[in-house]
């Protein structure tokens, strides 16, 4: 129904619908500028949007002078924030992925769904994301720059990707966004058998867009020994004209049509 906020004395009333809230400013300048939080509608108290485990913490972080939070895994940030912001971080990856109107597209590693939701924008019928965290999408529900994962041409799958790909047949996608975690948190996702299971889905003349980063890149030296790994694996499986795009940090390969 939507948020309405007004100003009387010490107090902020916010309208959702037919209910009045009332939020004591002092509320309001304790808050920090770069969380999101969420309202009660039931007491007007805020809550960050945040999720503590024994081992982990997310929250939504909202930096100064980007376009959309990032979400941040143990102080770590999901997204590319320095220069960029998230929104224009997956534009970047949707671009060197080639998506077009009528394509299907898988999406790996899901997040606050911003790649997914990016791909419906450039066109692409029908996006499956892969999301291995049940936090992470909880926090994408509270996120207003996710809502469109909402949309009924998108279908959210919660489980490992590694496991979850060989459910698909063969040719299923017209293009494929890999966008693992690191390379320590997350090996299963570099590894040739994964890779070969990319190939196997997706269709002739399809694009893959894998996500690396530049880590341990040299400078003056070419890439670092990840990226060369990511490149010479997806070689060996099958894939042709191989490139890393520095525009949006990724390989970018192409299944033969043969």
């Amino acid at each position: 129904n939507g948020l309405t906020l007004g100003c009387i004395n010490d107090t902020i009333v916010a309208k959702m619908g037919n209910n009045l809230i009332h939020i004591n400013t002092d509320i309001v300048n304790s808050l920090r500028e770069d969380h999101v939080y969420v309202l009660s509608p039931k007491d007007g108290s805020l809550h960050p949007v945040e999720v503590r485990l024994s081992n982990v913490y997310m929250r939504l972080h909202f930096p100064r002078d980007v376009d959309a939070p990032t979400l941040m895994i143990n102080g770590i940030h999901m997204h590319r924030v320095s220069g960029i912001g998230p929104l224009s971080d997956a534009r970047h990856k949707v671009i060197a992925a080639r998506v077009r109107h009528g394509h299907t597209v898988l999406d790996i590693c899901t997040g606050l769904g911003y790649t997914a939701i990016t791909s419906l924008e450039f066109g692409a019928k029908q996006v499956y994301t892969i999301e291995v965290s049940r936090e992470v999408l909880a926090i994408a529900e509270f996120n207003p720059w996710s809502a469109k994962l909402a949309d009924n041409r998108v279908k959210i799958m919660l489980g490992d990707a590694s496991r979850l790909i060989e459910f698909f047949p063969d040719s299923t996608f017209d293009r494929i966004i890999h966008d693992p975690p690191r390379f320590s948190i997350a090996g299963e996702l570099y590894s040739n058998d994964f890779y070969r299971e990319l190939y196997r889905v997706l269709r002739p003349g399809g694009v893959l867009f894998h996500y690396t980063g530049e880590p341990l890149r040299s400078r003056g030296h070419g890439h670092g020994p990840i990226v060369r790994g990511v490149i010479q694996r997806l070689r060996g499986v099958g894939f042709l004209r191989i490139r890393y795009d520095k525009r949006a940090q990724g390989v970018v390969a192409v299944k033969p049509r043969y």
